[in-house]
């Protein structure tokens, strides 16, 4: 072998290695050199478009608007993002150390970009291939939640630094820590520690146990993944993970780290309720806070208002059921249920509970808004309400009860009866059209609308169909509620409300329920009103069903064919509320129409109004001022009369007069003889079923009648028979 030649070979080889460790050493540094300078330009960068990005308006949080009744009991609560902010103050320690060592260890070190993690992420990235580790500062993923979507490119990145150093210029670390803590997400729609703590532990954040510290600060990394309630085993092992670097970074010993991890999850879930039954009444809030406090739906979800409502959730929750049942909704066609609509009110307006529609959902369409025809259940409002307080007619004055034709327009009544005249008591109990009709064309149509207009309701009707709720366009459930008030407020219609106070998240009042007052009928009107139409319930078309409490109002119906109807209306009142019902289908045809009748919505009028505690108790009463109305004097035939002679004054022959009759002693009986045809009038009785006639001659050949008469309608009754004297 010729060493010379190897030895020659070797030298080179190691010249060449020199050179060659030289130049990957020169790369080295020109590389080093140029990301030093690359990283001097990208944070020259950031440094200078970072406040391009940020917003202050971004970093505001949506809170959580809250409903409450008027006791303060939370009936819903209104979110885009179910939050509850709290300040850093109200979060003890313990909690704060547990997401910082879990997400960001050095938070108080860096500024905004932790180098260390950042070039831990860059290594990570560029040996997988891909945007997979985070390396996000708690500055950098609130800057991503606040500003930037979670999409995993370079780019979003770079605007994720630029807007966290940016941040950090602005903010202290403990205001950073506060918005990073209560922006975060949870899962199950809940956002910031807060709620977290509320809904997974049913406490408050101040309460919570360094365990369960560890189990929320687990969770933002994969809130779905690591769900306590979807995936316990999961979310025990990553909470253990939490509580090992709690020890690790010696925020605890390792003691309590080995107790924390013996524990259980310990939750106490406290699940978001869902209220069907309050759909319809939160969406009319929504409407009235926007319309009458100016405050939009977007602004009242995110805004964290508290709205008190007059709403009686016995009330509320029982009409719900009742639309459910489908024994109030009979019609024709077995695949389409009839639809509904339901008001209560109290007498000063605030509304205790509203049901849109069988099938309501929130954001579908609302019934109580819904314009139909009201039928019978106008009368009160159209002509006899307006009738009694012309001055004049009465409760039992007379009104024609005759088939009558008005030009074009013939009313009938229902039963096809007609009497010739009937007392306005009786025409509303038993809801007669043909008197109603006869009484308007009396008023006048203008001087009814008169007083409809005041009631906010304007109809650009002008007939005598007025009388029967036989309208153009109709009314709705809403209205009605409203303008039956009046017969329960001393002839005072109040506007309805639904929100009785509003206050900002800061606990200031903004808004307090000023519901317009009308003058509508005087209290004499309003109190007769009352009187008739609790006839109406006791012994008239509103009978149906059962209850014990003190109920006045009307029926309506509107017929569709011979045996179906298109509306059924039941509009009433207690001593402290006001409520309506209809029952009807949205679009009326052959194939479906109503087979019930007004009893249904009576019925389940009642069953709402039973549900509700302590109205049992409630009875009408009448205001000072104002007279009471008798119950009506119903006269009856009298018969069995019996003249008997007998000795009267100075022993003289005379004669005693007895009959069967009514028990009701305000009736007046008026007694006649009659001899070749002559009648002679005797004398008068009032409550008593005899009379003696003195001074009579035995010989006579008279005969004697008695005839009851009414002294509230000013009616005579029917004769008796007549009979002969009987002497000894």
């Amino acid at each position: 072998m010729n060493w010379n030649w190897w030895k020659a070979l070797k030298s080179w080889t190691e010249q060449m290695d020199r050179r060659a460790v030289a130049l990957h050493l020169f790369h080295v540094a020109y590389f080093v050199l140029g990301a030093v300078i690359v990283g001097l330009l990208f944070y020259f960068v950031i440094l200078l478009t970072g406040n391009h990005y940020t917003d202050d308006e971004k970093l505001v949080m949506s809170r959580t608007s809250v409903i409450v009744d008027e006791q303060g009991h939370e009936i819903s609560r209104l979110y885009a993002e179910n939050r509850d902010p709290v300040t850093l103050k109200q979060i003890p320690k313990r909690v704060q150390d547990a997401f910082i060592a879990t997400e960001d260890v050095r938070f108080y070190q860096h500024s905004g970009i932790d180098l260390r993690g950042t070039m831990r992420a860059i290594v990570t990235d560029i040996l997988s291939g891909s945007k997979e580790e985070g390396g996000s500062t708690i500055t950098q993923q609130l800057a991503r939640n606040a500003y930037l979507s979670d999409q995993k490119t370079w780019f979003r990145k770079a605007k994720e630094a630029a807007i966290a150093v940016s941040l950090e210029r602005k903010y202290s670390k403990q205001q950073i820590l506060e918005m990073y803590l209560n922006q975060l997400y949870f899962g199950h729609g809940i956002y910031g520690v807060q709620m977290a703590s509320r809904f997974f532990f049913n406490k408050d954040v101040s309460q919570l146990t360094e365990d369960q510290a560890a189990l929320l600060a687990a969770l933002p990394k994969g809130p779905n993944g690591y769900s306590p309630i979807l995936h316990p085993q999961k979310a025990l092992e990553r909470r253990n993970l939490v509580l090992g670097l709690l020890q690790k970074y010696g925020y605890i010993s390792a003691e309590e780290s080995v107790r924390d991890k013996g524990k259980t999850l310990g939750l106490d879930v406290h699940k978001i309720q869902t209220h069907p039954e309050y759909d319809t009444y939160i969406d009319m809030v929504k409407d009235e806070a926007e319309q009458r406090y100016h405050i939009s739906p977007d602004d009242l979800i995110r805004g964290g208002y508290k709205i008190v409502v007059p709403m009686n959730v016995a009330a509320q929750r029982a009409s719900y059921n009742a639309f459910k049942q489908n024994s109030y909704f009979r019609g024709t066609n077995p695949r389409v249920s009839p639809q509904g609509a339901f008001t209560l009110m109290n007498k000063n307006g605030g509304v205790m509970a509203v049901q849109g529609g069988r099938d309501y959902v929130s954001g579908s369409y609302n019934h109580v808004n819904d314009q139909r025809q009201p039928g019978s259940s106008f009368k009160p409002l159209a002509v006899y309400g307006p009738a009694l307080d012309s001055g004049s007619y009465q409760p039992y004055s007379m009104l024609q009860d005759k088939k009558v034709s008005y030009g074009n327009y013939t009313p009938t009544n229902y039963n096809g009866v007609y009497r010739g005249e009937i007392t306005m008591y009786d025409a509303i109990t038993v809801s007669e059209n043909a008197p109603a009709v006869w009484l308007l064309n009396q008023i006048g149509i203008s001087k009814s609308k008169s007083y409809l207009s005041k009631m906010d309701i304007k109809i650009p009707d002008n007939g005598l169909a007025i009388a029967l709720g036989g309208l153009q366009k109709g009314v709705t459930p809403l209205q009605m509620a409203s303008a039956y008030t009046v017969f329960d407020n001393q002839g005072v219609q109040t506007e309805p409300y639904f929100i009785q106070s509003i206050y900002n998240y800061q606990g200031q009042k903004i808004g307090t329920a000023q519901p317009k007052k009308n003058k509508i009928f005087s209290p004499q009107t309003a109190w007769y009103m009352t009187r008739m139409l609790q006839s109406v319930v006791k012994s008239g078309t509103a009978s149906a069903g059962y209850s014990p409490i003190s109920i006045a109002g009307k029926t309506g119906s509107t017929a569709f064919t011979k045996n179906g109807q298109r509306d059924e209306w039941f509009v009433g009142y207690t001593p402290n509320a006001v409520g309506s019902v209809w029952i009807g289908y949205d679009q009326t045809n052959k194939n479906q129409y109503l087979s019930g009748s007004s009893d249904d919505a009576v019925r389940l009028f009642k069953s709402v109004i039973n549900s509700i505690p302590g109205q049992a108790q409630l009875a009408f009463k009448k205001p000072a001022g104002v007279s009471d109305l008798d119950q009506p004097v119903r006269l009856a035939k009298v018969t069995n009369l019996n003249a008997q002679g007998t000795l009267g004054k100075y022993a003289l022959p005379a004669l005693n007069l007895s009959w069967n009759g009514s028990s009701d002693k305000r009736i007046v009986y008026k007694i006649y003889s009659e001899e070749n045809g002559q009648a002679t009038y005797r004398g008068t009785v009032t409550g008593k079923n005899e009379f003696r006639i003195d001074f009579v001659n035995p010989l006579s050949k008279a005969a004697y009648y008695v005839v009851p008469y009414n002294p509230q309608t000013g009616r005579q009754g029917q004769a008796s028979p007549k009979v002969d004297a009987k002497w000894f």
